[in-house]
């Protein structure tokens, strides 16, 4: 049977990335530490150039101020980028860790130790230095990545990945250790997702389309960043200014994040004091609003919201706003609508925040801070690959230690078994 041009792409590519593999998880720490330091250098030496790929994607973006602003790198944000990418070589080794030893009665010692998971396939859209992190975390922990970005950032992921490459090269570590689909041909997707015994783990990161997609068409393992449907509670026991302040960064500081308020919920017995203030900040940065009866009650002027409203990952400067009884309340609400990812209380009383982190079961919970602050960087990890919102293998921000797995060692000094 002929191949589609995409599998034949897929095939060679996939294939020279195992024995990239391979030779990565024998390559010492230092080696790779080198290698994303050099590779940091080739990010800012190639600035220019990155900005001007950027550009081009910028200039055909039809999408919304949030979507843009997603898609757009600056100074500053390449800045980041490659400042993640030393905070990334700076971390421990991921691949020195013995997780678990014991010895058998018959003597035989017994040692369970991390490795690489291998050959990882990153499908990602709109933000470009999604490839950077990925890459990064990636050589970190002894895998190699097949990159495939969006066609909104092409010229971007294209260009970031060739400033990778350079520094891959200078410390004489296979190029095939990072790769990038050489198309943004749909195709390719499609033969990434049947790539079963070429890929050894799919990471999708954007919209709830692409992730579905990839989890109802893929035949490799998924590890999937769900969309960011998160909360921000304010218990009737939270201190004003403060829910002013953490309110207002969780909703504003970037609304097109994942990591960014979705959905305001409030006591009601503080809600008709607070509420007009939290209101008028947010409005004052821009932010719309769809909310419940009882928030209308309190401020007339916010438009009306649809139960589907409330089961809406906005990305924009849009807010959900629900008034409700109390923490059983807002949990339900959060249980029914929310998706796992991240969820906020604001609060001076101690055992009701324990309350809300035990009952929540998103992969973060957070008390008195700001949603935002659900990001690999914050975490000290130097960057992430994205939001883990699954049960198996990685939850929250996935770093360097999450893309690894482990095997048995076995010593003996002669054992047979009888």
């Amino acid at each position: 049977m002929k191949l589609d041009p995409n599998e034949i792409v897929l095939r060679e590519a996939a294939e020279a990335a195992r024995a990239a593999s391979s030779a990565l998880a024998q390559t010492p720490a230092a080696l790779r530490d080198a290698a994303l330091r050099e590779a940091a250098a080739a990010l800012r030496r190639h600035a220019p150039d990155i900005l001007a790929a950027n550009a081009q994607d910028i200039a055909t973006s039809t999408g919304t101020e949030a979507f843009r602003d997603r898609l757009l790198l600056t100074e500053a944000r390449i800045a980041a980028m490659t400042e993640g990418i030393e905070t990334v070589a700076a971390l421990p080794d991921p691949l020195d860790r013995t997780l678990a030893k014991w010895t058998r009665p018959n003597g035989l010692v017994i040692r369970r130790v991390a490795q690489p998971i291998g050959v990882i396939g990153m499908i990602y859209e709109s933000r470009p230095n999604v490839g950077a992190d990925t890459a990064a975390i990636c050589l970190k922990s002894g895998n190699a990545v097949l990159l495939r970005g969006g066609s909104e950032s092409f010229f971007s992921a294209c260009a970031i990945h060739a400033a990778f490459a350079e520094g891959l090269r200078e410390t004489g570590l296979p190029e095939t250790c990072v790769q990038i689909a050489p198309t943004a041909d749909r195709g390719f997707v499609a033969a990434m997702l049947a790539g079963a015994g070429l890929i050894d783990l799919i990471i999708p990161r954007g919209g709830r389309s692409l992730v579905e997609l990839v989890q109802r068409e893929a035949r490799v393992p998924v590890l999937a960043h769900a969309e960011g449907l998160n909360h921000t509670y304010v218990h009737q026991a939270a201190d004003p200014e403060m829910a002013r302040r953490v309110v207002a960064n969780a909703k504003m500081r970037r609304p097109g994040v994942c990591g960014a308020t979705e959905t305001l919920l409030i006591d009601a017995a503080i809600a008709p004091g607070l509420l007009p203030s939290l209101v008028a900040d947010l409005a004052a940065l821009g932010c719309a609003f769809r909310a419940c009866g009882r928030a209308r009650a309190i401020v007339p002027a916010l438009p009306a919201a649809t139960e589907g409203d409330f089961d809406t990952e906005w990305l924009d400067a849009i807010l959900s706003v629900k008034v409700v009884d109390d923490i059983d309340d807002a949990l339900a609400h959060i249980a029914r609508h929310g998706s796992s990812h991240t969820e906020a209380i604001i609060t001076e009383d101690r055992a009701t925040a324990g309350r809300f982190l035990a009952g929540i079961d998103s992969a973060v919970g957070m008390w008195n801070a700001s949603t935002q602050f659900c990001d690999g960087g914050e975490f000290g990890f130097g960057a992430e690959i994205g939001i883990a919102t699954g049960r198996i293998h990685a939850r929250g921000p996935v770093g360097p230690e999450q893309l690894t797995t482990f095997r048995y060692q076995v010593i003996g000094n002669g054992q047979v078994r009888p």
